[in-house]
């Protein structure tokens, strides 16, 4: 039997809706769907609500939970990852507060800056010892990873762990719907192309019958920042830097030096950003859990509509040979001329039996080049930290990471790292002075 194993499946709402899309996928039907998390209660409620979608979807899957993750993986075609390494209490808390006591603030904290740098510290080493077992019983399978941060882990699993890995992320398909949505634009018929890392990728092209767009956006950019709404801050970059980023605006006000600084309060008004949203996020859906539990096992006949997620479309592709378009974070084999060879980029990839092929982009427009190679620095040095087990590369990490170095001097960011590292406690590996 061909198995499908999801890494995280506690993420019950999540595992409904990308396997939920397997069930309606005709190509991989008879898939058995191996079920894998650390939390044996939230895994239970993913196994009852998946099997009682197969049965209102007619779908021929079978399902499985497993406390062996070695058993899980046994014999996969493809690993579905979306876990979390810490949860919110007490990781989440501890990424937000300890750099708060420092004055240095944070939206969201889960792909760069400090948060992000400690995310993936704490999250490498796991998905290292995914890839060892993988290597063992599954090693032709492919990783579709949906964890944040995404350009580093993926990176990792390529490099390090040996696995062949694609990330993926909403940012890239929501990126158009949302900008002409925001700005009462028709989207029937355009044609976009997207590159650059993870949670800054570039809308670079978009047209319409041959037309360029872009003009027309940005003079109703310009009226809508007239007026306070959610997306200020991406819409300045474009006015900016002349181009549109895929990442929403709270995630991209702490990727950049510019939008969250002591000396400028005014700055978190003027571009309504939302300081501290992660945490509230998850206080609020941890309070909401019980009661979309409780609705989502109300009724017998649960439903499922195939949804834009990319996981059960790569797979068909995959399966059947007819090609799919994605926006995949792969490692950048020379597919964009202007970053570096060892960093993790996100661009177009045709999807096919052959596997994932990624698409040619040559050089970015030279400033968003620089804008992502600020981000990518602060990526490389986090990977070099975990390989090594360094403690200096924390520190390199984070001081050249935008934000941290526009608001702190190098002494506060080395005694807020060791913070961190002390509070983390045993969720992060020893690193050595």
């Amino acid at each position: 039997m061909n198995k499908i194993t999801f890494l995280g499946a506690g993420s019950t709402v999540f595992v409904k809706n990308v396997l939920g899309d397997v069930m309606l996928t005709e190509a991989l039907q008879d898939f058995e769907l191996a079920l894998f998390d650390i939390d044996a209660e939230r895994l239970s409620d993913s196994e009852r609500l998946l099997k009682s979608l197969a049965l209102s979807l007619g779908s021929r899957c079978s399902i499985r939970t497993y406390q062996d993750r070695k058993e899980a993986l046994r014999g996969a075609k493809y690993v579905i990852n979306a876990i979390q390494v810490g949860g919110y209490d007490p990781c989440t808390i501890t990424d937000f507060e300890i750099p708060k006591k420092y004055g240095l603030r944070q939206t969201i904290a889960d792909t760069l800056g400090i948060g992000g740098i400690f995310r993936n510290l704490r999250t490498i080493p796991v998905m290292l010892d995914f890839a060892r077992d993988m290597q063992e019983v599954c090693p032709d399978a492919w990783f579709l990873n949906y964890t944040n941060p995404m350009a580093v882990l993926t990176n990792v699993m390529n490099v390090h762990g040996g696995i062949k890995t694609v990330g993926l992320c909403h940012s890239v398909q929501v990126c158009v719907p949302h900008l002409f949505d925001s700005l009462g634009i028709d989207q029937t018929g355009v044609v976009a192309k997207i590159a650059g890392i993870n949670h800054m990728a570039w809308l670079l092209e978009v047209t319409k019958d041959g037309v360029d767009l872009y003009p027309e956006i940005k003079r109703l950019a310009r009226q809508k920042q007239q007026e306070t709404h959610d997306d200020m801050v991406r819409y300045e970059l474009m006015h900016r830097f002349g181009y549109y980023v895929t990442e929403s605006s709270e995630h991209n006000a702490e990727y950049h030096p510019y939008f969250i600084k002591r000396s400028y309060p005014e700055l978190i008004e003027r571009f309504n950003i939302p300081l501290d949203e992660y945490p509230r996020r998850c206080v609020n859906q941890i309070a909401e859990w019980k009661e979309m539990r409780e609705k989502l096992f109300a009724s017998e006949n649960i439903q499922h509509t195939r949804s834009r997620e990319y996981a059960s479309h790569i797979m068909e592709a995959m399966e059947t040979d007819r090609p799919y378009k994605i926006g995949g974070n792969v490692m950048n084999n020379g597919l964009i001329t202007n970053l570096p060879r060892e960093a993790c980029v996100e661009v177009p990839c045709l999807v096919d039996a052959s596997g994932i092929s990624p698409t040619y982009i040559g050089d970015l427009p030279p400033q968003l080049a620089a804008l992502n190679r600020t981000n990518i620095n602060t990526q490389l040095l986090t990977i070099e930290a975990a390989m090594t087990g360094k403690k200096e590369h924390i520190y390199h990490a984070a001081m050249l990471d935008p934000h941290t170095a526009a608001e702190l001097s190098m002494d506060d960011i080395v005694a807020m790292c060791d913070d961190l590292i002390e509070a983390h406690g045993d969720w992060l590996p020893r690193f050595t002075s």
